[in-house]
């Protein structure tokens, strides 16, 4: 562990795990100043803030808006002058926020504020290119690398994506002899993603030759959810801290450093090393806190807070009181009915049961029991009459009729919403999603989707996992989760009728969405090949379903919409 041999240098360091929202300037920088606080009369001698904390991350094409950028260096020097006045002008405070350079290209960048001016500041070395700045990216050999001397300790400062380019920050880190690596991040969730971020990070501790201080944010943003689950590694890339996962914090961290032999390297890694030093007290002032590591929590505790997570920020920072949405009886309802109540309160979420002449009376009463049990705002709007309306002048039959029955239902949810305020939430599943299995302007209406990247088997799975943490009084019914899966939109249907069953097609869309596997491959992997071949084309078929889907939480590492496009207009398929 650091600061075990020779002289060692005591160094608290907090990490601000906050929610922000993008675009709203003003208040993120009552955020990072409220922290800052919180830091200051907890002894720290240094806080970060994450990835552009001050403008919200991530805030996509308006980095090209000239007029966003100027908005953003204009709050960086508020915010520094602010904190003076506050009475934190000696306290060093690390926050993201975009600028423009004098070739007028946006960068994602990070400043040290001390004494009411930016002391230090560095950028990113890499803009990302998966959908966050659409595939605009900058190198130069002559970025630079911020190594700022804070109380006799030397702090290398990265952003995010730094630290993904093996040789790269981390060996500049070590040329400059830094006693600390810190990197901002606004990293998003994928389930398993944690363990992979600590991997990474021990190998980047290893080749900086020093402890690394990873700080996320944590909150939802649109269809990303942001997790937090700070950490801290030493050289050797043991874990030394760890914060919760979904959980807004103050992470005080006291590290024992061990000094690094000092170099007058200019350059490393094709980077510029740019020092600084900042005059601050040498030690906190009260005793050192032990460090904590958070215990990792379970696939499904996290799949579901991401998806709580993300509904709950995307409902209140658009500024919607109240949601509804169809409540069937069956288990896609039933969770993403759930999922809305433990993000906002039963209060504010409004269901509605739809039935039509082939809906089960079962149904019916599985979607009332649900709503007494979880305390929902309930009502029974009967669907046969309006379907007969429409029958008198159309005469659908078949498909178009099943159709017809979803297209009313949504019609009657939208009239709620424009009528009532509430914003609708569509209640599909990423199986459904991949195979084309919903209603264009039916069952996929909506201004979001709680759980359209969450597979049917995992639906289930949540479903269990929800009812086990309260057995005392599950809020899903038992009834809902066993009955087979059915749209009822014809008599005696169900899912099975027209798709393989979900445990045979979850596993078929993971090899064939998540890993890009083709015909022969996913043969080779023991699919019956006119399953097969019926799913892949469903899936290529219903691309153009796929664009109109609302968003929703990522928590799959290929979601539809952000990291799954296909062309629409597309004639390749697969063994052919």
């Amino acid at each position: 562990m650091a600061g075990t041999t020779g002289t060692s240098l005591p160094f608290r360091l907090a990490l601000a795990q906050c929610r922000l929202v993008v675009g709203d300037l003003a208040g993120n920088a009552a955020t990072i100043r409220r922290y800052a606080a919180d830091a200051a009369a907890r002894d720290a001698q240094l806080v970060a803030f994450p990835e552009m904390a001050l403008t919200g991350y991530p805030p996509e094409d308006l980095v090209f808006r000239r007029s966003f950028c100027a908005a953003s260096e204009a709050a960086l020097r508020d915010l520094a002058a602010t904190l003076v006045g506050d009475g934190l002008g000696e306290l060093p405070v690390v926050v993201g926020y975009l600028r423009r350079d004098e070739h007028d290209r946006p960068h994602n960048s990070a400043a040290v504020l001390f004494g009411g001016d930016v002391a230090a500041a560095t950028d990113k070395v890499l803009l990302p290119t998966y959908g966050v700045f659409d595939e605009r990216r900058y190198f130069e050999p002559g970025s630079t690398f911020a190594a700022v001397t804070v109380a006799g300790v030397r702090v290398g400062l990265t952003i995010c994506e730094d630290l993904w380019w093996p040789g790269g920050p981390c060996v500049a880190a070590a040329a400059a002899g830094v006693d600390l690596v810190l990197c901002i991040n606004g990293s998003p969730y994928e389930s398993g993603k944690a363990d992979v971020r600590e991997a990474l990070i021990a190998e980047r501790a290893a080749e900086a030759a020093a402890p690394v201080a990873y700080l996320n944010q944590v909150g939802g943003q649109d269809e990303l959810v942001f997790d937090g689950g700070s950490f801290v590694v030493d050289e050797s890339g043991v874990t030394l801290a760890r914060t919760d996962q979904f959980t807004e914090e103050l992470f005080v961290v006291d590290l024992t450093l061990a000094p690094r032999p000092t170099t007058t390297a200019a350059q490393a890694a094709g980077l510029r090393i740019i020092r600084t030093e900042i005059a601050t007290p040498s030690a906190p002032r009260t005793d050192p806190e032990p460090l904590t590591v958070a215990p990792r929590r379970d696939r499904l505790d996290l799949d579901y807070a991401a998806v709580v997570t993300g509904t709950r920020d995307y409902v209140r920072k658009n500024g919607f009181e109240t949601v509804c949405l169809g409540l069937s009886g069956g288990i896609d309802s039933a969770l993403t009915a759930t999922v809305a109540v433990d993000a906002l309160g039963a209060d504010r979420v409004h269901t509605v049961a739809m039935p039509s002449s082939y809906s089960s009376r079962h149904s019916v009463d599985d979607a009332a029991e649900l709503a007494r049990r979880q305390g929902t705002r309930h009502r029974v709007i009967a669907i046969a009459p309006m379907v007969e309306a429409y029958q008198e002048s159309l005469h659908l039959t078949g498909v178009a009729e099943e159709n017809l029955q979803a297209r009313v239902r949504g019609t009657l949810l939208m009239g709620l919403s424009n009528q009532e305020g509430h914003l609708v939430l569509a209640t599909g599943n990423k199986s459904e999603l991949a195979t084309g299995f919903s209603t264009l302007y039916g069952d996929s209406v909506g201004g979001f989707a709680p759980i359209k990247d969450i597979p049917k088997s995992e639906v289930w799975e949540l479903a269990r996992w929800r009812n086990a943490q309260t057995p005392d009084a599950p809020p899903i019914p038992q009834e809902s989760i066993d009955k087979p899966p059915s749209a009822e939109l014809a008599p005696g249907q169900l899912d099975s009728d027209r798709l393989p069953d979900y445990t045979v097609l979850d596993r078929l869309l993971d090899d064939y969405v998540e890993n890009d596997l083709g015909r022969a491959e996913l043969l080779a992997r023991g699919f019956d090949a006119e399953t097969l071949d019926r799913t892949m084309r469903l899936v290529d078929l219903a691309e153009y379903k796929r664009r109109q889907y609302p968003p929703g939480p990522k928590v799959t590492p290929r979601a539809f919409g952000r990291d799954r496009r296909l062309p629409i207009t597309n004639r390749w398929r697969e063994g052919t």
